[in-house]
């Protein structure tokens, strides 16, 4: 078993849930078909760990996705960016990072990369795992 981000502040759960009511356009955009379960996985959106609240989060192959919009490009965004995914990677979690204005070019493609990455993650026994066992009925 890999080693867990810290709990989650209540302060943290707050904002969560705070976010999960306002997300942008985009977020609202993606969400609508990762709710989907796309390749039969399970995103959360919003979840809290640590200090941080993750846009969308699949546990089973601990990916994380972040729809980064105009603010990310601009400013110190980039190096807090860098050092958020640094500590969300020490605990075995990878960050994806796609640009908003992706999601209005080809969602499918975002979806299919998403998908993609989150398969190539999962551990073997896993139904959604390549080569993994048959899903069940």
């Amino acid at each position: 078993m890999g080693v867990r981000p810290p709990g989650k502040p209540a302060a943290t759960v707050r904002r969560a849930r705070r976010l999960r009511r306002e997300m942008s356009p985009a977020e609202v955009k993606l969400w609508c078909e990762l709710r989907k379960r796309p390749g039969g996985l399970k995103f959360r959106k919003q979840h809290p760990a640590g200090r941080y609240s993750l846009d969308f989060y699949c546990a089973e192959a601990k990916l994380i996705i972040e729809v980064d919009g105009a603010f990310h490009e601009a400013g110190s965004a980039a190096s807090k960016d860098a050092e958020r995914d640094s500590w969300l990677a020490a605990f075995g979690l990878m960050t994806m990072r796609i640009p908003a204005r992706e999601l209005y070019v080809d969602m499918d493609a975002v979806v299919c990369g998403i998908v993609s990455e989150a398969r190539a993650r999962l551990p073997l026994h896993h139904p959604a795992a390549p080569g993994g066992p048959p899903p069940q009925a």
